[in-house]
């Protein structure tokens, strides 16, 4: 939307990555899914299949890698177009509103949780959790047995985190010292096992090699406009701590985040808006005022 992200985009553009609807046509090589089925479209629209990242299920890393809504036409109109290899198999009982958020924000945090290393039992923190993918994250957490820490601003998003399912709510804008809150409010004081940097904000990510415990992992998800990562050296060496990117899931990731929605375990909160106000979605987000997501029914 901001046009702030160092890579070249298609124009003109249709917008749009979590586009979830019914099969009305395919080619004649397809084989894996058919016209009445209920389809999903991800950020990853497409890749070669054959260079070494696709071979090993890195197919987000493909250096021929085709972007929804960014690199091709998205999901903002009323017929897509999709690859058949990367199309998301939804199953039919599936409420396509409410699931369509699965398609990027619950399949990137969920793979970015598993790309922590944490462990059923185990504390993470999660900052940006009462925004749009922050709301999927607590919810795959508590699914996948943590006890989550949510960092976020202002009383609606810390009640939504709470309704979620977040044992503790951290308000960085009241908070006097977000550090020492974040570690205080885990049982023995040695902060987090992990930590999910959502925020689009460049100061969450300086901050949380300074509250994770030793051992423990900072993963980073969102993409703040020109931000850049800082942590002391001799810190990160002697604790032992881990710093690394996730991107989107794959596909294997993709089936089993849409698992966890089909079983019950994850359920989005949204709110449903017609095409026509899609400026008024782009100018709340601008102002911080999205508590988890909204949902574009281009029908």
């Amino acid at each position: 939307m901001m046009g702030d992200w160092p890579l070249p985009t298609k124009k003109p553009l249709v917008g749009g990555h979590e586009g979830a609807g019914v099969v009305v046509a395919c080619g004649s090589l397809v084989k894996n899914i058919k016209v009445g089925d209920y389809a999903g479209i991800k950020w990853l629209n497409g890749s070669c299949l054959n260079c070494p990242y696709c071979e090993n299920a890195d197919e987000p890393l493909c250096q021929g890698a085709l972007l929804s809504g960014y690199t091709v036409d998205g999901t903002f109109q009323q017929y897509a177009i999709a690859k058949a290899a990367h199309v998301a198999h939804i199953p039919g009982n599936c409420d396509l509103e409410a699931v369509a958020p699965i398609l990027c924000a619950g399949i990137t945090v969920y793979k970015g949780l598993k790309e922590s290393g944490a462990r059923p039992g185990q504390m993470v923190a999660i900052v940006g959790a009462g925004g749009g993918l922050g709301s999927c994250a607590v919810q795959y957490a508590k699914a996948m047995g943590l006890h989550v820490i949510a960092i976020d601003g202002g009383e609606e998003k810390g009640a939504l985190c709470k309704k979620l399912g977040a044992a503790v709510y951290v308000d960085f804008l009241t908070s006097k010292d977000v550090v020492a809150d974040v570690k205080n409010n885990t049982p023995d004081g040695l902060g987090p096992h992990a930590v999910l940097l959502l925020a689009v904000q460049e100061k969450p990510f300086q901050q949380a090699s300074q509250y994770v415990r030793s051992r423990g992992s900072v993963v980073c998800i969102g993409l703040p406009a020109g931000a850049y990562l800082k942590a002391p050296v001799f810190d990160t060496v002697v604790r032992m701590i881990s710093i690394k990117g996730s991107y989107v899931g794959n596909r294997v990731d993709t089936s089993e985040a849409l698992d966890f929605y089909a079983r019950g375990l994850v359920k989005v909160p949204y709110k449903s808006i017609g095409l026509s106000k899609l400026q008024d979605v782009y100018t709340l987000m601008r102002e911080n005022k999205i508590a988890g997501r909204y949902v574009v029914d281009t029908s």
